[in-house]
């Protein structure tokens, strides 16, 4: 099912601000780690398209899909040295550089919903607190789209923090992999394109890789035919952040666009992630994959030990710490906290 959001807000923008820009034109290489099938691949299909027409063709993207160019984990700093122009992975996979990537992308047991993330991004101080941390590499972060809590998958049973023991399972770069090594489980971080093939062959029991949607797009539960659903481990955003010489060179015009467009995708990120991830959840135990949906005590196990975690993490760097604070501040804000 494809929903896309087709207001008059696009109509009087492709009017409005694609006029004003005048006759200069902007064009965008972007590469993304998600696959065109895939929900989130879809959306950014429609992300290129509305910005197009938003602009009356005055800006062109060439996007690349699954990691096409280079690794997803080496696509920011290809944009940062010119090879792309723009970055539409994932935050936490430059953790390397500064543990405060992680709570960019993920915070992991903090928020329970994807809108309330964009909260903290788009009105809680996160974008000005990214673009702090982003500047020191050339980069200028835009926005996020995240669809909502991510599903593990695995190909035995994953019932609850019981099973994690010795369990195999792909895990991004970052904070993810102490957690759950805290756990019992044995991560091991691998490229988002690596997933379905380090199934198959059996080098990891599961993975965490995305939403039940996403998932059943990548094909995965054709090998996985177990699975954790409500989602309650992670919920990683993906970004759009373009090295800051390109950005600032483009018209204002242009950058409303681009910013706008970036905030309709991810409003129907969240919404098709919504509907799609029902019409899985109808769909997968005719398939044979069993759903397991952990306990109160279960969850709050994992929320406690992230959380834990967390402070760990703060006193890596000043900036992780600032992050770490931006979100609890946040938390408690909006009603969230303990």
């Amino acid at each position: 099912m494809r929903l896309t959001t087709t207001t008059a807000l696009a109509g009087l923008l492709a009017l409005g601000l694609g006029a004003a820009a005048g006759a200069q034109t902007t064009t965008l290489r972007i590469q993304n780690h998600q696959a065109p099938e895939s929900t989130s691949g879809r959306m950014i299909a429609d992300f290129v398209e509305n910005v197009q027409r938003m602009s009356d063709g005055e800006i062109q993207i060439e996007m690349f899909y699954s990691s096409a160019v280079v690794a997803s984990a080496e696509t920011f700093d290809a944009a940062a040295d010119g090879i792309l122009d723009c970055d539409m992975t994932n935050g936490s996979y430059q953790t390397g550089k500064n543990p405060a990537f992680q709570f960019v992308a993920d915070t992991m047991g903090g928020y329970d919903t994807p809108l309330q993330y964009q909260a903290w991004v788009n009105v809680g101080g996160g974008k000005e607190l990214i673009n702090e941390l982003y500047s020191e590499y050339g980069m200028t972060f835009i926005g996020a789209h995240v669809g909502g809590q991510e599903s593990l998958n695995s190909t035995k049973p994953i019932a609850g923090p019981e099973d994690l023991k010795d369990w195999k399972f792909r895990s991004p770069p970052g904070m993810e992999s102490e957690i759950f090594a805290e756990l019992g489980a044995s991560p091991i971080v691998m490229d988002f394109t690596e997933i379905f093939t380090a199934l198959e062959t059996g080098i990891i029991d599961g993975a965490d890789a995305s939403s039940l949607a996403v998932n059943v797009g990548l094909g995965i539960y054709d090998i996985a035919k177990h699975t954790t659903y409500p989602g309650f481990h992670s919920m990683s955003s993906d970004q759009l952040a373009c090295r800051t010489d390109v950005w600032e060179s483009l018209p204002d015009a242009h950058k409303a666009i681009i910013e706008s467009a970036e905030k309709v995708l991810a409003f129907d990120l969240m919404m098709a992630t919504l509907v799609e991830n029902g019409e899985a959840l109808s769909a997968l135990p005719e398939k044979g994959v069993t759903i397991y949906d952990w306990s109160a005590e279960d969850r709050a196990a994992f929320r406690t030990a992230a959380q834990t975690t967390w402070e760990e993490w703060a006193e890596r760097t000043p900036e992780t710490r600032k992050f770490v604070e931006s979100h609890k501040a946040f938390i408690e804000r909006i009603g969230l906290g303990d």
